[in-house]
Protein backbone atom coordinates (compact mmCIF):
# COMPACT_ATOMS: atom_id res chain seq x y z
CA UNK A 1 0.00 0.00 0.00
CA UNK A 2 1.72 3.54 -0.43
CA UNK A 3 2.57 5.61 1.57
CA UNK A 4 2.74 9.27 1.99
CA UNK A 5 6.19 9.13 3.60
CA UNK A 6 7.75 8.80 0.18
CA UNK A 7 7.27 9.76 -3.52
CA UNK A 8 7.19 6.94 -5.94
CA UNK A 9 8.52 6.68 -9.56
CA UNK A 10 7.17 5.21 -12.66
CA UNK A 11 9.36 1.98 -12.51
CA UNK A 12 8.42 1.62 -8.87
CA UNK A 13 11.05 2.89 -7.16
CA UNK A 14 10.61 4.64 -4.09
CA UNK A 15 12.18 8.05 -2.53
CA UNK A 16 12.25 9.30 1.28
CA UNK A 17 14.05 12.32 2.69
CA UNK A 18 16.10 11.32 5.17
CA UNK A 19 17.04 13.95 7.92
CA UNK A 20 20.46 13.97 7.90
CA UNK A 21 21.88 17.07 9.16
CA UNK A 22 23.54 19.04 6.94
CA UNK A 23 22.34 18.47 3.48
CA UNK A 24 19.39 16.68 2.06
CA UNK A 25 20.07 12.77 1.77
CA UNK A 26 17.38 10.51 -0.15
CA UNK A 27 16.76 6.86 0.70
CA UNK A 28 15.63 4.63 -2.53
CA UNK A 29 14.35 1.34 -2.51
CA UNK A 30 11.86 -0.60 -4.83
CA UNK A 31 8.08 -0.75 -4.27
CA UNK A 32 5.89 -3.59 -2.88
CA UNK A 33 4.36 -3.52 -5.69
CA UNK A 34 7.89 -3.97 -7.55
CA UNK A 35 9.43 -7.03 -5.06
CA UNK A 36 5.87 -8.43 -5.05
CA UNK A 37 6.01 -9.02 -9.17
CA UNK A 38 9.51 -9.74 -9.28
CA UNK A 39 9.06 -12.70 -6.39
CA UNK A 40 11.51 -14.11 -4.36
CA UNK A 41 14.84 -11.89 -4.58
CA UNK A 42 17.82 -13.98 -4.50
CA UNK A 43 20.56 -11.07 -5.36
CA UNK A 44 20.72 -7.62 -4.96
CA UNK A 45 23.93 -5.24 -7.13
CA UNK A 46 24.34 -1.75 -5.94
CA UNK A 47 27.08 0.79 -6.48
CA UNK A 48 29.62 1.59 -4.42
CA UNK A 49 29.14 4.94 -2.30
CA UNK A 50 30.82 7.65 -4.40
CA UNK A 51 29.29 7.03 -7.21
CA UNK A 52 27.68 10.11 -9.43
CA UNK A 53 24.41 8.88 -10.67
CA UNK A 54 22.45 10.76 -13.31
CA UNK A 55 18.58 10.83 -13.42
CA UNK A 56 17.11 7.68 -15.37
CA UNK A 57 20.56 6.18 -14.47
CA UNK A 58 20.64 2.19 -13.37
CA UNK A 59 21.80 2.41 -9.70
CA UNK A 60 21.46 -1.13 -9.91
CA UNK A 61 19.96 -4.87 -10.56
CA UNK A 62 17.70 -7.17 -8.29
CA UNK A 63 17.64 -10.81 -9.41
CA UNK A 64 14.42 -12.83 -8.44
CA UNK A 65 13.91 -16.51 -9.32
CA UNK A 66 11.56 -14.94 -12.29
CA UNK A 67 14.04 -12.46 -13.41
CA UNK A 68 16.89 -9.88 -13.59
CA UNK A 69 15.82 -5.92 -13.35
CA UNK A 70 17.39 -2.81 -13.10
CA UNK A 71 17.06 -0.34 -10.39
CA UNK A 72 17.04 3.66 -11.78
CA UNK A 73 18.35 6.55 -10.11
CA UNK A 74 14.65 8.84 -9.93
CA UNK A 75 17.04 12.32 -9.26
CA UNK A 76 20.71 12.73 -9.96
CA UNK A 77 23.31 12.70 -7.15
CA UNK A 78 26.20 11.05 -5.25
CA UNK A 79 25.73 7.41 -3.61
CA UNK A 80 26.69 8.46 0.68
CA UNK A 81 25.68 5.14 1.77
CA UNK A 82 24.32 1.47 0.49
CA UNK A 83 22.88 -1.33 2.16
CA UNK A 84 25.00 -3.60 2.50
CA UNK A 85 22.71 -6.44 4.37
CA UNK A 86 21.50 -6.91 1.48
CA UNK A 87 24.94 -8.90 0.59
CA UNK A 88 23.85 -11.43 2.65
CA UNK A 89 20.55 -11.10 3.09
CA UNK A 90 18.54 -9.84 -0.13
CA UNK A 91 15.22 -11.28 1.01
CA UNK A 92 15.25 -7.88 2.89
CA UNK A 93 13.84 -6.40 0.00
CA UNK A 94 10.54 -8.73 -0.32
CA UNK A 95 9.94 -8.78 3.60
CA UNK A 96 10.52 -4.79 4.22
CA UNK A 97 10.76 -3.17 1.22
CA UNK A 98 10.08 0.40 2.61
CA UNK A 99 12.49 -0.27 5.54
CA UNK A 100 15.01 -2.64 6.01
CA UNK A 101 14.78 -3.35 2.24
CA UNK A 102 16.24 -0.06 1.35
CA UNK A 103 18.68 0.34 -1.19
CA UNK A 104 21.03 3.63 -1.38
CA UNK A 105 21.22 7.00 0.21
CA UNK A 106 21.72 9.69 -2.53
CA UNK A 107 23.08 13.27 -2.07
CA UNK A 108 21.21 14.95 -4.70
CA UNK A 109 23.21 16.80 -7.54
CA UNK A 110 22.41 20.78 -7.10
CA UNK A 111 18.73 21.57 -7.86
CA UNK A 112 18.03 17.75 -7.77
CA UNK A 113 16.54 18.02 -4.33
CA UNK A 114 12.85 19.94 -5.98
CA UNK A 115 12.32 16.94 -8.40
CA UNK A 116 11.18 15.65 -4.78
CA UNK A 117 7.89 17.61 -4.74
CA UNK A 118 7.44 17.88 -8.94
CA UNK A 119 5.73 15.69 -11.37
CA UNK A 120 8.53 13.72 -11.95
CA UNK A 121 7.72 11.80 -8.63
CA UNK A 122 4.36 10.47 -7.93
CA UNK A 123 2.71 10.95 -4.70
CA UNK A 124 0.55 7.66 -2.90
CA UNK A 125 -2.48 8.34 -4.56
CA UNK A 126 -0.59 9.06 -8.09
CA UNK A 127 1.20 6.24 -7.58
CA UNK A 128 -1.74 3.58 -6.50
CA UNK A 129 -3.48 4.96 -9.59
CA UNK A 130 -0.09 3.53 -11.82
CA UNK A 131 -0.53 0.28 -9.93
CA UNK A 132 -4.31 -0.39 -10.79
CA UNK A 133 -3.97 0.46 -14.02
CA UNK A 134 -1.34 -2.72 -14.34
CA UNK A 135 2.00 -0.48 -14.75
Amino acid sequence: MPTDEVRYTADHEWVRVMDSGQEAVLRIGITDFAQEALGDIVFVTLPPVGTELTAGQSLGEVESTKSVSEIYAPVAGRVTARNDQLDGSPELVNADPLGAGWMIELAPAEGAEHAFGEAALLDADAYAALVQQGS
